[in-house]
């Protein structure tokens, strides 16, 4: 048994299952990279006021999940939670929102949240995430969203639903904001749902309880509430999604977890996860930039997950990148035979072909059992009769098919095979 075992609630992803985890976050970020997204990398922690002013204080991600800390310095610091304000912030700090607009960011990797771990539920959760800021035309509202329909669609998923929906803006939700408060309080809420109904009542619609979700059947729908702007925008937005033949549902009472989005929000959702059912989701957030301390510029982005794409992968049964470990696997018989097939691996790895060779000495059956284990297609066999003819055995592993070929033939032979 290990002595050491993995922090609770983050996954290992180790052969073979990685090479799924790393063709799915490739895919996800190849159809942003279509898209014109230019790639940042952003700080794994950021001051923890970014978080707080950024996401919201009466979010869950920052009242209850995030990892915060005090520095050497004494500075309080947070593994970042999501990316969206991190990108914002970079954006603001280099002067990006100076140039030509809209700001087109593509990023990756691992975010922080202390949640109770369950499938799909991770402490450490791995994104991919897009932004574009600084236009207010709801054709990027669409382009958005088709990225990330583009990147499920290339992995092969066929089963997920996109919700939409519209959250309004600062002229319209205001009293949408004052009618649902009303709504709120006269149903019998706990001490601290009634809070949250007083700091931001939209976040109680987004209560799992099934007795609180019954409570507010009849609660006022921001649709119904949206002003002429916001709804002439969503029906745009609309609009683009049928003609790139994009599916959705609106789904009115759709409350993302963050409390920058405006206007048009949307979640894709797989039914293959269970209670997690969301594999990434967004939105606008035209008043973030401003909070944070820039110019008033729009933004819409979104996070895509890897870890739940993977899932929602599995669940349909789909086999997702190249398994194999290599395509040719060289065999050595001997130590004169090492030394020639490493510098000829080399040539063959130059070429863009993948090389692995086996080591330590093994013998011909066991050598030749890892060269299937591989996956490689090609195996090079090399004994001392070749070296002395200056050849080397090129066999095909699926049929068995081999010849003697030059040693300066070698590459050209492997690659007429390949």
């Amino acid at each position: 048994m290990a002595e050491f075992a993995g922090p609770k609630g983050i996954p290992d992803y180790y052969p073979p299952t990685s090479r799924s985890f790393v063709a799915v976050r490739d895919a996800l970020l190849a159809a942003a990279n279509r898209a014109g997204y230019a790639p940042i990398e952003l700080p794994l922690f950021e001051d923890t006021a970014l978080f707080a002013r950024g996401v919201g204080e009466s979010t869950d991600v920052v009242s209850k999940e995030m990892y915060t800390f005090l520095d050497r310095g004494g500075r309080s610091v947070t593994l970042r939670p999501e990316g969206t304000a991190g990108v914002i912030r970079s954006i603001i700090e280099h002067g990006l929102d100076r140039g030509q607009l809209p700001v087109k960011l593509v990023y990756s990797g691992a975010f922080f949240r202390y949640e109770r771990p369950q499938a799909g539920r991770y402490r450490q959760l791995q994104q991919v995430g897009i932004e574009a800021v600084g236009s207010e035309d709801p054709a990027l509202d669409t382009e958005v969203i088709s990225v990330a329909d583009d990147g499920y669609r290339a992995i092969g998923l066929q089963d997920y639903r996109l919700d939409l929906t519209s959250l309004g803006d600062t002229k319209c939700r205001p009293a949408y904001r004052a009618a649902l408060q009303d709504y709120l309080a006269g149903l019998d809420l706990d001490e601290a749902t009634r809070e949250r109904a007083r700091i931001n009542p939209l976040r109680v619609l987004d209560d799992k309880r099934p007795e609180l979700q019954e409570a507010l059947s009849g609660a006022p729908l921001m649709l119904d509430a949206l002003c002429d702007d916001c709804r002439a925008h969503f029906t745009a937005v609309r609009a683009g999604l049928d003609a790139l033949g994009i599916g959705y549902t609106v789904n009115p009472r759709m409350v993302r977890g963050l409390d920058y989005y405006t206007r048009t929000t949307f979640e894709f959702v797989h039914p293959g996860l269970g209670a997690q059912s969301g594999i990434g989701g967004g939105g606008r957030y035209d008043g973030l930039m401003a909070e944070l301390g820039g110019q008033p510029l729009s933004g819409i982005g979104w996070g895509l997950g890897v870890d739940r794409t993977l899932l929602a992968a599995q669940a349909e049964g789909l086999t997702i990148g190249e398994q194999s470990r290599c395509d040719v696997y060289g065999i050595p018989l001997g130590a004169a035979a090492t030394a020639a097939l490493v510098p000829l691996a080399g040539e063959l790895r130059r070429a863009g072909i993948r090389v692995d060779l086996a080591y330590g000495g093994r013998a011909l059956k066991g050598a030749m059992k890892a060269a299937d284990g591989s996956g490689a297609k090609v195996a090079l066999v090399l004994g001392e009769r070749d070296l002395a003819g200056g050849t080397v055995m090129v066999k095909r592993l699926d049929s068995g098919e081999q010849q003697a070929v030059p040693m300066g033939d070698v590459v050209a032979a492997v690659q007429s095979l390949l």
